[in-house]
């Protein structure tokens, strides 16, 4: 049984240090904050002290991070994942991040002998934690055919969009498509209002067409604050961000539209809240 390593062990990346513990694997992990592992760690996780340290004691090792800068700050430098990697290591970026900084990762692990996946992660907090994930990855087809069986821990869908960067890309066309979604639900609740209808009718109805998990999400945050939250303002602002980065040339009006509303949530100090709660700002 392959050793895993972890990095960075907010929602997600505690959630699938949960379930490879549960599954009997050998589990390595760091965090910026060591005092948020504790609960891992007498769960059967080992603590290291560095990223090297995670990426010498492990086979395949999950970064799984906020942003840029934190993940350039554990891949780079003489305690990163790549200073402890070696060729049998397998190198996964699971947290979003900019398709620039993964593709630099996806162009540079293979010129120093290592195999790098870019493998964001969706379905949020009860996928994380009950070992349902969706994976999203980039990288070589025929290494993560022989990865899967060590995948199948921690989800229950892997997707392949192509080289480095593909995962991550899908993941920022994602995120932008479901933050449209939640933002469009609160219109939709916004004009049912005005009219006069029952909304405590109208969201079971939307719940129900058009339907979907990112319905529900709105439907549900639009009733309660999310406690614990599923996903910060802040995260996707972040992630909306990024995705306007990718490309500059192309008309995006309805996620321009959406950054914009995003943003200036945050900035009213709710970035801390519930990306759902856009709707009752």
């Amino acid at each position: 049984m392959k050793r895993i390593g972890v990095i960075g062990t907010g929602i997600m990346g505690s959630g699938i240090v949960a379930n490879y513990l549960k599954a009997g694997y050998e589990v390595t992990i760091w965090n910026r904050s060591a005092k948020k592992t504790e609960v891992l760690r007498q769960a059967g996780a080992v603590l290291a002290a560095t990223p090297r340290e995670v990426t010498q004691q492990a086979d395949i090792i999950f970064e799984v991070t906020a942003n840029d800068e934190s993940s350039q700050a554990v891949w780079q430098g003489a305690d990163g994942i790549l200073a402890g990697a070696d060729k049998d290591k397998v190198l996964i970026a699971s947290a979003t991040l900019s398709v620039d900084w993964t593709i630099s990762l996806g162009e540079l692990c293979p010129k120093q002998g290592f195999t790098f996946f870019d493998m964001p992660l969706t379905g949020g907090r009860v996928a994380a934690e009950s070992g349902a994930l969706s994976l999203l990855a980039g990288g070589n087809e025929k290494k993560l055919e022989s990865l899967k069986p060590d995948l199948a821990a921690i989800s229950s869908k892997v997707f392949y969009f192509g080289p480095a960067g593909s995962g991550m890309k899908y993941k920022l066309v994602l995120n932008g498509l479901q933050a449209a979604h939640i933002a469009a639900f609160g219109e939709a609740m916004r004009l049912a209002k005005a009219e006069g209808l029952d909304l405590s009718k109208v969201g079971p109805a939307l719940c129900d067409r058009p339907g979907g998990a990112v319905t529900n999400l709105a439907w549900t945050a639009y009733q309660q604050d999310q406690i614990p939250l599923t996903f910060s303002v802040d995260w996707i602002t972040k992630d909306l961000e990024y995705a306007r980065q990718m490309d500059t040339g192309t008309e995006l009006p309805i996620l321009d539209d959406v950054l914009a509303a995003y943003q200036k949530v945050r900035a009213a100090g709710h970035g801390n809240e519930d990306w759902a709660s856009i709707n009752k700002t």
